[in-house]
């Protein structure tokens, strides 16, 4: 039986407080600091479900958040996730008073802080009070005269805190999707030295755009990513291929931004696919499913089933019998028409596995070892393309060419998953004087880093 379908009794609710006191008391000898213990005010005997975890998690994102705001450290932090509800414990080197100013302004600032219960005590064990009373979920009034005097049912408390947590979460789960999106982007972009792309420190094989270029674009798409997601949270319920026929307008309108961001040059056309795609798959999900990245895949090759027949194919049955049709294709399409290569449809079809098998493993195990994030970005970048064809690095110098590198970058790669600086420099000069660009690559590197960051909200 699973945690939200379980009943806390009144002896399981009074040991669970007993057990946080004896936490606090350990915690204020151990530390000596304002201490912040954090609950959900959760009406009836069910205190504990999927609702109510993300809202706490909501409002302990927010505390640890405000703390560092005004100057403070956390010391020690713990949660839990019972029967009898979810619980964080929270040391801080702030002074007491500060820190109840802060969770006062935590419960007020929205309607769904009506839900959160901010103790604060001070390093001698003393519970701070709060200046005005707390107010009741459904009519406004001081909280403690309803519950004296039963103004309202338990169901009817629960229908209203179900309602907060709905309305909050429904508004804010859209932007933290968009968001780490946005910063995908610009991490993909900042992360130095890449061979043949735009980066920190130059334009590698590009003469039509650089590092500002890219920050232009990618600052223009949170609109449309959080588009995407909000068409994934609202469709739920749909079968999945539906979903991708409702983003194409989206996407056509986020591409003339683009455009006009950048005075024409396409700096993110393949990542407003690749990245509006995730999106819609990550808000398609139960939100403890989105820090899963092969949910978030699975969820994407499911909303493109058929895409390379449906649109590659088909295309190039039409290019045979019109000649005027290859001229107008894109580079991925006339690759397809040329060697049968599917490119970011196939990939995304298949659930992206490029990422899946080697960006994102690379990037994370980079990441855990201590790298930094331009050398473990650098690595992922180099494994995505070593495995997988780069249709732009194909369109630019022919798939000779392409595998050519990638026989040099599985031999490099053996001997060192990250190369070094020295070696990526070497690598660069070999593209720009190909005028070898893998974009594609680049825009795999971007989703490796979305799945990163949705991973690292849990």
């Amino acid at each position: 039986m699973t945690q939200e379908n379980q009943t806390a009794d009144l002896s399981m609710m009074l040991e669970a407080r007993e057990r946080r006191a004896m936490q606090q008391t350990q915690l204020l000898s151990e530390y000596g600091c304002t201490l912040v213990s954090f609950s959900m005010n959760i009406a009836g005997p069910v205190k504990n479900s999927p609702l109510i975890r993300r809202g706490f998690a909501l409002g302990s994102a927010r505390l640890r958040a405000g703390i560092r705001e005004i100057g403070g450290k956390i010391l020690f932090h713990t949660e839990i996730s019972e029967v009898t509800g979810c619980e964080g414990l929270y040391v801080t080197d702030l002074p007491a008073d500060s820190v109840k100013r802060l969770c006062v302004g935590i419960e007020e600032a929205t309607p769904l802080g009506r839900l959160f219960d901010l103790d604060v005590l001070t390093p001698e064990g003393r519970k701070l009070e709060r200046p005005t009373p707390r107010r009741c979920l459904i009519c406004g009034r001081p909280a403690a005269e309803c519950a004296r005097s039963r103004s309202h049912t338990v169901e009817e408390l629960q229908n209203a805190a179900k309602a907060l947590l709905r309305d909050e979460l429904d508004r804010t789960d859209p932007d933290a999707i968009a968001r780490r999106a946005v910063q995908s982007l610009l991490y993909e972009i900042s992360v130095t030295p890449k061979p043949g792309l735009v980066d920190r420190a130059g334009s590698g094989s590009h003469n039509d755009m650089d590092f500002y270029t890219f920050l232009a674009s990618a600052s223009g798409l949170y609109p449309y990513f959080r588009t995407c997601a909000e068409a994934g949270i609202t469709s739920s319920g749909e079968a999945a291929p539906s979903v991708l026929a409702a983003l194409r307008e989206a996407g056509r309108e986020a591409e003339r931004g683009m455009y006009a961001a950048t005075g024409g040059v396409n700096t993110h056309k393949g990542a407003i696919f690749s990245m509006g795609l995730a999106c819609a798959a990550a808000g398609r999900l139960p939100a403890e499913e989105r820090t899963r990245p092969s949910a978030i895949l699975a969820e994407a090759a499911a909303m493109c089933a058929g895409i390379s027949s449906r649109e590659l194919a088909a295309k190039d049955t039409e290019a045979a019998k019109d000649a005027e049709a290859p001229s107008q294709a894109t580079a991925g399409e006339r690759i397809y028409a040329s060697h049968g290569i599917t490119g970011i449809r196939g990939e995304a079809e298949a659930g992206f596995p490029s990422v899946a098998e080697y960006g994102l493993p690379v990037l994370e195990e980079g990441l855990r070892r201590g790298m930094s994030n331009d050398r473990a970005g650098c690595g992922a970048l180099l494994a995505i393309l070593a495995h997988t064809p780069d249709t732009n690095m194909i369109s630019r110098g022919g798939l000779a060419a392409y595998g050519r590198i990638r026989e040099k970058l599985l031999t490099l790669l053996e001997k060192d998953a990250w190369p070094d600086t020295e070696t990526l420099e070497e690598l660069g000069r070999e593209f720009e004087e190909e005028s070898l660009s893998p974009g594609g690559s680049a825009d795999l590197l971007s989703l490796s880093w979305f799945l990163h960051l949705m991973r690292e909200e849990a």
